[in-house]
């Protein structure tokens, strides 16, 4: 499946559009890409039923000052937690669908359950693909397991998926057996994941991997972009940013 051009048209911004006082993953963060016509990425975790919900770390401390995980907190009391001193609590997917209405390209990024990019993951793919069942808006989903995204072709067979990469190396990635950051680096599960495009980490787009995916014809996404000059840097490679801390000129 081919990604839809207008994922390629504008940039996209990073965990929605926040900056101090709207935090990221944010349904004030969504709004305000919205309003700015860019397209959006986001995080989705499980809460303790299974309800996606759109945030980017494991733990809560970091985002909302408690301790304890999303996996395990109720839905409701997640709603009730307030990201980054603002206010605002968790928004489920289903929230940042109904806010986004179609009118930009969104990218959903499945985070790993298993715990090493492995195969122990399935029930919040599938949780997913309930939630985006029927939106008619252009979306992608995305995870950095290959796994996921393998899965999320039967289970959502009509949305573009792609791979999030990286070089893998060891100091970002120690609880990943160094044999499957190897293949993973290598990009070597693209075939099997049947993936429209990667999103590559911008500070090693210079990789040979990288260079044979677009060689095939794949888009190749990057993140994440920071400022003028990281996106001058990047664009010699990448197709499309993800970016945050900045606005991007066009």
């Amino acid at each position: 499946m081919t990604l839809p051009d207008g994922f390629l048209a504008r940039p996209i911004a990073h965990r929605a559009l926040h900056r101090p006082g709207v935090a990221e993953n944010s349904a004030a963060a969504v709004r305000a890409a919205v309003e700015g016509g860019w397209g959006i990425e986001v995080d989705v975790q499980p809460a303790a039923d299974g309800t996606p919900m759109v945030f980017h770390d494991y733990a809560l401390d970091r985002l909302c000052g408690v301790d304890g995980w999303v996996r395990l907190t109720p839905v409701e009391d997640l709603r009730r937690m307030s990201l980054l001193g603002t206010g605002a609590g968790v928004p489920t997917l289903s929230d940042v669908l109904e806010i986004v209405g179609g009118r930009v390209p969104l990218v959903i990024e499945v985070k790993d359950q298993d715990g090493a990019l492995g195969p122990g993951i399935g029930a919040l793919e599938q949780a997913v693909a309930d939630v985006i069942r029927g939106y008619s808006g252009p979306l992608a989903l995305i995870s950095f397991n290959p796994n996921s995204v393998r899965v999320l072709g039967g289970m959502a067979p009509d949305v573009p998926r792609g791979l999030v990469t990286d070089a893998f190396a060891r100091e970002d990635w120690a609880m990943v057996p160094a044999p499957r950051r190897e293949k993973l680096a290598r990009m070597a599960d693209l075939d099997a994941c049947g993936v429209s495009f990667i999103s590559h980490n911008r500070r090693t787009l210079d990789m040979v991997p990288v260079r044979e995916a677009k060689r095939r014809g794949l888009p190749v996404l990057t993140w994440t972009v920071r400022s003028a000059e990281e996106e001058a840097e990047a664009r010699r490679v990448a197709d499309q940013i993800t970016f945050e801390g900045y606005v991007p000129a066009i």
